[in-house]
This record gives structure tokens, sequence and C-alpha cells, in this order.
């Protein structure tokens, strides 16, 4: 073994190439799976068939998927129900006025619907006429009239589909307590209930002022305009400054319609 100082040997110029045979490049036309052939005639992709036995079209004329008609299956019906507990202090304008509230569930939404007095509840049960989302239409229905709106307000979120509810405290929008809070209620209130007359009308919802919560009945957007200003109120805000907003909105609203 040579000493790692020892010189290196030059490297020779004229030392003859190797050459290496490459594989040739196999044709691909030429190239096939084993065994494609073989396979049998049943596994064959076939068309999907519909019910009647006609094969099914999966595109058409332009490239787009068809599919045929999905039917209804008798065998996915199933029988729901809902228990919508009612408050005490409601439970007598409830007797009042269920001549008025069982008509819309049983004629329009194709519900079953009893009073349960021993629970204080109010049942519900869907059937096979009624619409999927029916059930949860007349919870909302029931629910709306327990938080203390007219039958006559209550029965909108029957026959509209773009309206809600929605429910916030003062608390949520600034802690008073003792006659800081009634002071409150009393601005959105007003006089003879004025100011909630003016919210009402100005953003075209239904208010009801239950202690220190507040319930708003309405579309997203005429929602919206009255929280603001129920909110504007709380933080005290003169109710002049909120009457004059409001105749804005009014004034916007009426030129979109």
């Amino acid at each position: 073994m040579p000493a790692p100082t020892a010189p290196l040997k030059p490297v020779a110029d004229n030392v003859p190439a190797i050459e290496v045979a490459l594989p040739e490049p196999d044709n691909d036309e030429e190239f096939a799976l084993e065994g494609m052939n073989d396979l049998p005639e049943s596994s064959a992709i076939q068309a999907p068939t519909t019910a009647q036995g006609d094969e099914m079209e999966i595109v058409d004329e332009e490239d787009r998927p068809h599919f045929p008609q999905v039917q209804n299956d008798e065998g996915s019906f199933r029988i729901q129900s809902r228990k919508v507990p009612v408050p005490p202090h409601r439970f007598s304008p409830l007797k009042s006025n269920w001549p008025q509230i069982y008509p819309p569930l049983v004629e329009h939404l194709k519900l079953a619907v009893r009073m349960n007095v021993k629970q204080k509840a109010v049942e519900l049960r869907n059937s096979k006429t009624s619409a999927p989302g029916a059930l949860q239409k007349g919870e909302d229905f029931i629910k709306a009239f327990c938080l203390g709106f007219d039958v006559q307000d209550a029965i909108a979120l029957l026959r509209l589909d773009d309206l809600y509810l929605e429910t916030f405290e003062i608390k949520d929008v600034k802690t008073l307590q003792g006659d800081h809070l009634a002071r409150a209620i009393g601005r959105i209130a007003g006089n003879q209930g004025k100011t909630k007359f003016a919210i009402e009308n100005a953003s075209r919802t239904r208010i009801v002022l239950a202690d220190s919560k507040i319930h708003i009945l309405g579309a997203f957007k005429n929602i919206q305009i009255a929280r603001s200003s129920i909110v504007n109120l709380i933080l005290g805000k003169p109710p002049g400054k909120v009457y004059n907003n409001l105749r804005t909105v009014s004034a916007r609203m009426k030129e979109r319609f």
C-alpha cells in the first residue's frame, strides 16, 4: 500500500472507451397487459338500468350527466314528534287562543297536534301527507306564541320562509342593574309604547319586551335594523336621534320596493 504522501499516477489519455449496450425502446402500440382478453363477459362494465329495466343514459348530447328523477320511497317515511314546553304565564293565553292556533297546524301543515295539560306542553307529530319541514315550522310557531307574540304575527312563520326569531338580553349589550336597567327598558318601550311601535313600523318587525329579554320577529335584514336601534337606546342614545335614523332607514326601504 503506497504512503499517503506518495505522488499519484498520471491518468492515461488513451484509455479505450467501453461501449454499453442500451435496451431498445418498447413500442407502445404493441404493449398490452397480460390477461386483459381473458376477462369473462359478465365482468364488463354495463350501463345502469332503471326500475323499469330501461338503460339509463349517463351522458347526454352535451356530455352532461343525466339521471332519472328520484321517486319517493314509502319505506323511508318515519314518524317524528316534538314536545314544546309552555311557560306557566303563557298557558292561560294558550287555552283561550287554542281555537285559532291548531287549525293552521292541522289544515296547512298536516300535523297532528294536542295540548298536554298535565305536562303543560304542546305535542306535534308529522304524517305521510305533511311536508318535510312542517314539523320544524310548527315548533317555531308554538315557540313564537309562547314568547309573547300574537297569534296573527306568529302565523306568518308558517306562511313565509324568510322569517326568523332572535332573542337577546339587555346585559348582553351593557351590564345594568336596578334603576339603570328599569330606565333602559323604559327608553326602549317609550311613553305608552310609542318608541317600540315606531321601531316596529320602520323596520317591519315585531318586538316583545319580556323584562330584560327582547324578542324580535322578522326578516334577517329587518331584524338587524331593529336590533341596532334597540342597542342605541340601551347605550343611552337620545330617542330623537334614533327616530332620525329610523326615518332614513324607512325611506331607503320604501325606495327599494
